[in-house]
C-alpha cells in the first residue's frame, strides 16, 4: 500500500498510484465536528481513519510585532459569526483612499527580510515521509482587494492601471523573494505549490480574458518558473465558471492541477473538462460542497462520487470537496464521500 505522498506523487508523474487520492479542505469548524464525531485524538487520527491523503506544509515566522487582528500588510480583519462558524472578514482596506503610485511606494510593503525561515525545513521533515507536500502560496488580486476594497480592486483594472501596476508590482516582488527563500529551505521535500485567482464567479467569469492577461498572467508564469526550477509542480485555485483562463493556465502558466472543478458552474462541467483538457492537467475536487455534501443524502454522496470516478476515469483525478466543507455538511456525508472513494477508488497498473 502506497503512503500518502507516494500517491500523490505518482499522480503528479503520470503513473498509477494504487487507488485514486484524495485530499482535505474545510472549515475549522468540520475538522473540530469530525474529531469528536469519529471519536479521534486529532485531525492526524481523522484522516487516516478516512483514508484522506492531506497535503501538509509550513510556513516562515515573522519577526516584527503584529496585532493579533491586522495582518503583513496593514489590513485589519474581525471574525463574522454567521449562525454555523465564523470567517475572517477585512474590516479595512488601508491603500482605499490614494491616488497616485507616488503614495503607493511610499506605503509600507513588508519584506522577505521580516521573517525567519529556520523552522520551514525541520517543519516539513516531520510529514514528508507520509504526506505530500505543498509550500508557497501566490495569490496576488486576494490581496490587492483587501487593500484596496474589492469594488475598488476591479474599478482600478479598468480606470486606474497604473495603481494597479504599482500595487501589483510591490505584491509580487514580496511573494518571489518569500517564495524563492521557502523554496531554498524546503529543497528535495516539496512537491506542490499553490498559485490562485478566483477568476470565476458562479455564473461566469469575473474579469475579462485581456484584462487577466494584462495584468496577472505575466507574474504567475514567473511564480510558476521559479517554483519549477526547484522541481516543483504547479496546483492552480479559481473558483467558479473560469473555463476561458484554462488555455493559458495550462499553456503559458504550465500548471499541472486544477482545484476545485466547481462542476455546476456554466462551462466547468466534468466531462467536457476532460475531454479538452484531461490529457494535460490533473483534476482536483469535484465533490460538490454547495448541494450534495451539505444538502444531500448519503445515497446522493455515494452516487457522485461513483459518477466522478466514471467521468474521470481516462484521466488524473484527485478526489476532494469543491472548495472548504461548510458546517452544514453532516458528517454522514463526509464520511460517505471518503469511504467510498476509498472502496471504489482501486486502480489497476496498465
Amino acid at each position: 500500500m502506497m503512503t500518502p505522498r507516494e500517491r500523490w506523487l505518482a499522480v503528479l508523474n503520470n503513473q498509477t498510484p494504487d487507488r485514486i487520492p484524495t485530499d482535505y479542505q474545510s472549515t475549522a469548524e468540520v475538522t473540530d465536528r469530525l474529531i469528536t464525531d469519529l471519536q479521534c485524538k486529532d485531525e492526524h487520527e481523522v484522516w487516516r481513519k478516512l483514508n484522506i491523503d492531506k497535503r501538509k506544509s509550513a510556513y516562515a515566522t515573522y519577526t516584527k510585532p503584529c496585532p493579533s487582528d491586522t495582518d503583513i500588510w496593514g489590513v485589519q480583519y474581525r471574525d463574522v459569526d454567521y449562525g454555523t462558524g465564523s470567517y475572517r472578514e477585512a474590516v479595512t482596506n488601508p491603500l482605499a483612499e490614494m491616488t497616485s503610485t507616488a503614495e503607493i511606494d511610499a506605503y509600507p510593503w513588508p519584506s522577505a527580510d521580516d521573517f525567519d525561515f529556520s523552522n520551514v525545513r525541520r517543519d516539513l521533515e516531520k510529514h514528508s515521509s507520509e504526506y505530500p507536500i505543498t509550500l508557497g502560496c501566490f495569490e496576488p488580486f486576494l490581496t490587492y482587494a483587501h487593500l484596496r476594497g474589492l469594488e475598488k480592486g476591479f474599478e482600478d483594472l479598468l480606470l486606474e492601471p497604473e495603481i494597479a501596476d504599482a500595487i501589483l508590482t510591490h505584491l509580487f516582488e514580496f511573494h518571489y523573494e518569500y517564495n524563492r527563500r521557502l523554496f531554498e529551505a524546503g529543497k528535495g521535500l516539496v512537491d506542490v505549490t499553490y498559485i490562485a485567482e478566483d477568476l470565476g464567479s458562479q455564473t461566469g467569469p469575473l474579469m475579462g480574458l485581456e484584462t487577466y492577461r494584462r495584468f496577472l498572467l505575466p507574474n504567475q508564469i514567473k511564480m510558476a518558473d521559479l517554483a519549477r526550477s526547484y522541481g516543483i509542480h504547479i496546483m492552480y485555485h479559481t473558483d467558479g465558471a473560469a473555463r476561458i483562463f484554462l488555455p493559458d493556465l495550462i499553456d503559458k502558466v504550465g500548471i499541472e492541477l486544477l482545484n476545485p472543478i466547481q462542476w455546476k458552474c456554466p462551462g466547468m462541467e466534468r466531462e467536457g473538462l476532460v475531454r479538452d483538457f484531461g490529457k494535460d492537467i490533473i483534476f482536483h475536487g469535484s465533490i460538490d460542497n454547495q448541494h450534495t455534501l451539505p444538502f444531500g443524502t448519503v445515497q446522493e454522496v455515494i452516487d457522485e462520487v461513483k459518477e466522478s470516478i466514471d467521468i474521470y476515469s481516462s484521466t488524473r483525478w484527485i478526489c476532494s470537496p469543491c472548495h472548504n466543507i461548510q458546517p452544514v455538511s453532516p458528517t454522514e456525508n463526509i464520511v460517505a464521500m471518503y469511504e467510498t472513494i476509498h472502496e471504489y477508488g482501486v486502480l489497476q497498473s496498465s
